[in-house]
């Protein structure tokens, strides 16, 4: 491993190496691309097909498909430094952006609307927590004491709201291009909306239930074309716009306010609620 290591330095000036990681943590080497230190962490992959870069916040992660070398892979770095500088400026921008931001406490986003939520705490409360939504407000109902956090029991049930409206859109969608996903992950990705692998399995962030429909709606569009078009190519865009006729307004609208999606919860929740008590 030392040995490849030290040829990486032979292949890649300007993009220099500058230190080997450590071997058996699955760190990959720290390289000087563009003037800037950054971490290149190796994924060796059974079912990529070719070299590919990922780019996140804290640095470069270069999927390795079977057959192909280490070596060839930092040269792949190298080939393609002006763009991985680009895109590394870019989501570290974003990242920055989407910090948790404060917000009124007591409230939260759901579908575009700020909504109060109260938890109510009862000693007669025997069941799991109950999250209901009544009359434009939010309620969380917990014994007091309970192991599951009011925080938890909200995400758990906007997971599930966002469950059902990308299930809803995907169905819509899948009748017009005549393709599936393999599998759909609802998760909490902190750098993206959506991703459709190259397996054909879709991940949408759960968080875009906050958000006005339309915003949901444009990101499963925009994934489940991804199925038929892999690419950002015309043909792409013009079949996202012809299924999602409000998409400029929803990328303009998560331009705008995208970062109000990653509010933390456990702070909504860190006051006394009318006819309740915080956390």
């Amino acid at each position: 491993m030392a040995l490849r290591y030290a040829n990486w330095r032979k292949l890649l000036a300007p993009a220099e190496v500058i230190g080997a990681g450590t071997i058996g943590t699955g760190a990959g080497p720290t390289i000087l691309l563009g003037g800037k230190v950054v971490q290149c962490q190796l994924v060796h992959s059974r079912t990529g097909r070719r070299l590919r870069i990922k780019v996140k916040p804290d640095g470069l992660e270069v999927i390795v498909p079977e057959g192909r070398t280490d070596d060839e892979a930092l040269a792949f770095v190298m080939a393609n430094q002006a763009w991985a500088t680009e895109q590394l400026a870019r989501a570290r921008k974003l990242a920055a952006l989407r910090r948790p931001e404060k917000r009124a406490q007591g409230h939260v986003l759901f579908k575009g609307e700020s909504l109060p939520v109260r938890v109510i705490r009862s000693e007669d409360w025997r069941a799991p927590n109950r999250v209901s939504l009544e009359d434009g407000q939010i309620s969380i109902t917990c014994a007091p004491g309970h192991s599951t956090l009011p925080a938890r029991s909200l995400e758990n049930w906007l997971r599930k709201q966002a469950r059902d409206r990308i299930e809803h859109h995907l169905e819509a969608v899948a009748k017009r291009i005549k393709r599936s996903p393999r599998r759909v992950y609802v998760m909490g990705q902190r750098t993206k909306w959506g991703n459709c692998s190259g397996l054909g399995n879709l991940s949408i962030n759960w968080r875009l239930i906050m958000a006005p429909d339309h915003v949901l709606q444009y990101i499963v569009t925009h994934e489940m074309v991804h199925l038929a078009v892999p690419d950002h190519s015309q043909r792409f865009w013009l079949t996202v716009q012809s299924l999602c006729k409000d998409s400029d307004r929803a990328r303009q609208w998560l331009a705008a306010h995208g970062q109000k999606l990653m509010m933390d919860l456990e702070d909504v929740l860190a006051v006394r609620s009318p006819g309740g008590s915080s956390q």
